[in-house]
This record gives C-alpha cells, sequence and structure tokens, in this order.
C-alpha cells in the first residue's frame, strides 16, 4: 500500500538513505551527466541496518516486544445493539474516536436475531473489540471503560490463541478504565504473564514509545512512535481526572485499553482515544498515564468502584479575558455557575460568583485542575478553598462528599420536556443596548412558557442579538436570559446601562455577563463597543 504526496509515494515499508533508493529500484542511478560512472546503489546486505537509528533509540523493537506481548490481550465484546457515536461530547474542535467501537472487519453492526415464537425479534447483539493487559498473575486485566462498558458476554484472546471467558471486576466512567478478570473454568490455575506500571521514570517528551493492541481485529499489532506531549486536556467529561499524555505511534479503533510502553518495556500508559478528521489514525493519540491508571485499577479491584471527592458546585474556566473584565488581572481558577441545593458547597456557604483559585494550598487554573483536586478528598474530609468573593480574598472549609456517579451527573443536562404547544408570546417592551449588542425586554409568563424559563430565574429576556457584536460572535441568542453583569443582579435596562457605565469609570473594557440558557449558567466575557 502506498500514499501520495505532494507528487511523491511513500512507501508503505519505512526506511532512509540507501534502504527507501534501494526500494525504488535495485540498479537506480544517480542522474545529470554522472549517471554512467556512477554506482548502483544496491540493497544494504544482510545483517547490517539499513539506517542509522537516531542516538539512544533501539535497533529493533522486537526484544520489547517478545518480552512484553504475552500480555497483551484482544477483547471481544457481545452487547445489546445501540447506535455508534464516533465523538465524545462536550469536545469542541476534536473529532475524538474511542477506539473498540462496534463491528470486526468484514462483519455487519447491530444484525438482529428472528426470536424463537417468530413474532418478536430478540434483542439486537452487537460484536465489539478493544485491547486489554495482564497486571496480576491471578488473571487481572486492565482496559478501557467504553470498551466493556455495555458488555454482556466478554472473550479474551490470547497471544497463544487461547480464548477464556472474563468478567467485569469494576470500570470508572471518570477516568474512561476498567478492569476485568479471566474467570473461564480451562484457566484455573494459570499463572498469566503481566506487566508493571511506570511512575517513577516517566519519559521525556521526544523519547520512545511502543503501543501493543488489537486495531481492527488485528489482535497482535505493534506500533512505535516518541511521546508528543503531556498533560493534554480533551475538553470531555474525563478530562477532570486525566491529564493525557499525547503519542504519535499509530493507533486505531480496536486499541483501546491497550498499553504504551517504554523502551524497557514497562507500561506507561493506556491508549484511549485519537484525534481524527477521517476516524482512522493521523498521528496524534492520547493515553491515560500510568499513575492514574494504577491508582484506579487497585481501588477497582478492591472495591469494584473509584470513590472521589465532592463539593457540589456547577463551575467553568475563569478565563484571562473574565479576569480583565472584573479588574482582576492574572488571577487565574474557576467560577461558580451554580451551587447544588443541599449540598456541600451550599452548607459551606459558597455562592454563585465565587472565583476559586485554590484547593489546599494548591492553586488551579481552570476547572479541570480544581476538579481533580477535589476529588483527591475522602468523603468526611475537609477541603481548603481558597476564594475571591466580591474582588476580595478569602478561605472556605467545606466537608467533603461523595461525588455521584458521571452519567448522573451529566444526565441533569436536558431536561426540558417539549409540552407540544409554543405558544408565540405578546411582543414585550424592548430596548437596546448597543454597547453589548442586545435588544433586552422583561420575562412575562408566556415568554416562560415559550423558552421553557423556571419560575425563579430572574433577569432580562435578550430578544435580539447583533450579529457582529460581541455577543453574537460568542453565541448569544434569542431566549437566553441575561441575569448578572459583574455579579450585580439586572431585571431592567437602566440596571444594565449603570453597570456598564461603571465598568467604564474603572477603565475596564469589557464586563462579565451571566446568562441563563435551558435553566443552567453560563458566564460570558462581552466587549463593551465604543
Amino acid at each position: 500500500m502506498t500514499a501520495r504526496k505532494s507528487g511523491f509515494i511513500v512507501g508503505a515499508v519505512a526506511g532512509a538513505g540507501v534502504a527507501c533508493a534501494a526500494l525504488a529500484g535495485v540498479g537506480m542511478r544517480m542522474g545529470g551527466a554522472d549517471a554512467a560512472e556512477a554506482p548502483a546503489i544496491r540493497p544494504a546486505s544482510v545483517g547490517s541496518p539499513a539506517f542509522a537509528p537516531p542516538p539512544g533509540a533501539p535497533m529493533s523493537f522486537a526484544d520489547i516486544f517478545e518480552k512484553v506481548s504475552p500480555a497483551v490481550v484482544q477483547i471481544n465484546v457481545t452487547s445489546k445493539a445501540s447506535p455508534p457515536s464516533l465523538r465524545i461530547p462536550g469536545l469542541e474542535g476534536f473529532d475524538i474516536v474511542p477506539r473498540g467501537q462496534k463491528g470486526k472487519p468484514g462483519q455487519g453492526q447491530g444484525q438482529g436475531q428472528d426470536g424463537e415464537d417468530g413474532d418478536s425479534p430478540a434483542t439486537p447483539k452487537q460484536q465489539s473489540a478493544g485491547s486489554g493487559f495482564f497486571i496480576s498473575a491471578d488473571g487481572y486485566i486492565v482496559t478501557n471503560n467504553h470498551v466493556v462498558a455495555d458488555a454482556d458476554d466478554i472473550q479474551v484472546v490470547m497471544k497463544d490463541g487461547r480464548e477464556l471467558k472474563a468478567t467485569l471486576v469494576g470500570r470508572d466512567e471518570g477516568t474512561d478504565l476498567a478492569v476485568i478478570k479471566v474467570t473461564d473454568p480451562k484457566a484455573k490455575g494459570a499463572d498469566f504473564p503481566y506487566v508493571n506500571f511506570e511512575n517513577q521514570a516517566k519519559p521525556r517528551v521526544g523519547d520512545w514509545v511502543i503501543t501493543i493492541g488489537n486495531p481492527f481485529g488485528l489482535g497482535g499489532t505493534a506500533t512505535a512512535g516518541i511521546i508528543s506531549a503531556y498533560n493534554r486536556d480533551l475538553g470531555d467529561n474525563t478530562s477532570s481526572f486525566v491529564n493525557y499524555i499525547q503519542i504519535d505511534a499509530p493507533i486505531n479503533r480496536g486499541n483501546s485499553g491497550g498499553p504504551s510502553f517504554d523502551i524497557y518495556g514497562r507500561v506507561i500508559g493506556v491508549n484511549s482515544a485519537i484525534y481524527s478528521p477521517s476516524g482512522g489514525s493521523v498521528g496524534i493519540g492520547f493515553a491515560i498515564p500510568a499513575d492514574i491508571a494504577e491508582g484506579v485499577a487497585k481501588q477497582l479491584i478492591a472495591g469494584g468502584k473509584v470513590v472521589r471527592g465532592y463539593i457540589g458546585v456547577t463551575i467553568q474556566d475563569f478565563s484571562a479575558e473574565s479576569a480583565e473584565a472584573l479588574g482582576l488581572k492574572d488571577v487565574k481558577g474557576a467560577i461558580i455557575a451554580e451551587v447544588t441545593a443541599g449540598g456541600p458547597a451550599n452548607k459551606a456557604g459558597l455562592l454563585p460568583d465565587d472565583i476559586l483559585t485554590a484547593v489546599n494550598g494548591v492553586a488551579v487554573a481552570n476547572r479541570s485542575e480544581l476538579t481533580r483536586e477535589v476529588a483527591k478528598a475522602r468523603p468526611g474530609e475537609g477541603v481548603k478553598l481558597s476564594i475571591i468573593r466580591d474582588g476580595k480574598p478569602r478561605v472556605v472549609t467545606v466537608v467533603s462528599g461523595t461525588r455521584p456517579a458521571e452519567g448522573s451527573l451529566l444526565g441533569n443536562d436536558d431536561q426540558d420536556q417539549d409540552n407540544g404547544a409554543t405558544p408565540t408570546p405578546d411582543k414585550p417592551a424592548t430596548q437596546k443596548v448597543d454597547a453589548l449588542g442586545l435588544t433586552l425586554g422583561p420575562i412575562d409568563a408566556a415568554s416562560r412558557q415559550t423558552y421553557k424559563i423556571d419560575s425563579e430565574i430572574k433577569g432580562l429576556l435578550i430578544t435580539g442579538v447583533k450579529g457582529d457584536s460581541d455577543a453574537g460572535e460568542k453565541g448569544l441568542a434569542k431566549g437566553d436570559v441575561l441575569s448578572t453583569i459583574n455579579g450585580a443582579p439586572v431585571v431592567s435596562v437602566a440596571e444594565v446601562n449603570s453597570a456598564i457605565a461603571t465598568a467604564k469609570k474603572a477603565g475596564r473594557t469589557s464586563v462579565l455577563v451571566k446568562v441563563i440558557r435551558q435553566n443552567r449558567p453560563v458566564f460570558v466575557p462581552l466587549k463593551i463597543a465604543p
């Protein structure tokens, strides 16, 4: 197989220098006037390297593969059919493909079977395949949650071809990790080959990495590359607990749950996602770091679940633009949009608009870092939060609760349902606020019904947005509710204009507004137009 680029043909067999020329054609000569005198370029002799590897690189990965590959397994899953999803919600600008999607090469997806009575079909089944690896001699295997989440039956295929039944031990949606265990009677007393996590001597960016897995159902596949970057945030719900390693070793669907090794054969990460506009590998893959994977695996083996701290707030990043709008230069952290009624934060007195900057003395630059630090707390343990309220710093201690399952937290998003009728409200008296590019009006009963605005929500209804304004470019829309400006509630256009005037007097060029959309608050910094 070859790929064309800029008029050149790049061979599927990798090579350099003499090797590439030899592949292009034995006996090829140099061009130009000296072609007749130039010696033929011939293949390298057997037993000598075809190219000089970079300093520190192994001549071959064969020894590493031979050492660790018996511990890597193919995982075949049978589950109830469901539409496959190729995108992780919330990952803006990226097409993240959870490898291990439904279907194997040459097979259909979700093939239904007739029921025994011939009247109604049985629940359709589908096959999926992923990867995993043994972490103990007694049969514990680490893989991805999305590989086994809906499994009715799990089969493990070893390098020697043995197929063994396995059962789910526990899974963690927050990190997309799971642990299964071989329970097949045929394997009773077996001593499985296993590999170890590397948590101390982390490879540097640019160091070699080798992955082994089951891409597209092709088990036992090895690929190599380098560590491309650390601490990648993918923007999805798992990123709150995972600072991903980026690697460029080719990985594809089916590699999910497989290991990435250093050149000593130690596991440095668990392959979990790829950036892929096309659905295939483009050289940007993401692995869960070994220290996170090992910690989660130990908890799952011990108790079948992962317990994390929880304070009960909805947060978003406190951006540099938001900081400028509030006159808080260089302040980083997360801002509270909502406080869960009756939750730990509510009991401790935290409020919407509070800006969280540190947890137990550890500075946090964004919501992911905040969530990660809070999650480290044990339920019932006091968590000291450094906050800024009304421009002044203070410390609040919150007694941590237990974080609910990620599915239940995400399930709060989209609870509105259409009740059928969509009445057109009487047009309320509206006023333009040119400084923000908005047209605003009061929230009356008809608009609450039309836009499904809860009765307790106060503010001004956005009835129009100027397309070329900052508000228009940032996605504000008709039906949104303008709730606060720089922390001050607004229920009249006069209050909006007053807040803008106050910001201008302080020398600021923007304001931080809280907008309610579908009954959920979002903070948006808006530039003040001249």
